[in-house]
């Protein structure tokens, strides 16, 4: 089950980057967004411009939407569907980009290989 729902999560994480690759990927590169700890991307400059903040938003929306909709088909919590992508996208973020570490602090990723130990969440 967990290499079903990890291979469900890659590709959502596919789907999501593909949809807003120009923007979010610009907006990662200049430091105003990152990866959170809780799967949701987030935002790591408070004063971002209103249209990232409502990209965040959709992001999360449409994130939220299939963390349910995996829970709901494997049988375990939103929140573990979450923590699953949370780790996956850590370990996908090019480097130089922010992520959050298990404590919330946005640190830039500094290598490629580089993981979180997320099972102390």
């Amino acid at each position: 089950m967990k290499t079903l729902m990890k291979a469900v999560l890659f590709s959502l994480l596919l789907m999501m980057q593909g949809a807003f690759a120009a923007d979010l990927k610009t907006a990662k590169e200049q430091g105003w967004v990152g990866e959170q700890n809780n799967g949701y991307l987030g935002l790591v400059k408070s004063d971002a411009p209103a249209d990232l903040k409502a990209l965040v938003a959709d992001v999360n929306g449409q994130r939220k939407a299939q963390f349910t909709q995996i829970a709901t088909k494997n049988g375990i919590a939103e929140a573990e569907a979450a923590k699953v992508f949370a780790r996956e996208a850590a370990e996908r973020t090019l480097p130089g980009n922010y992520i959050q570490n298990p404590a919330g602090a946005w640190v830039k990723k500094a290598v490629a290989s580089w993981r979180w130990d997320f099972e102390q969440l």
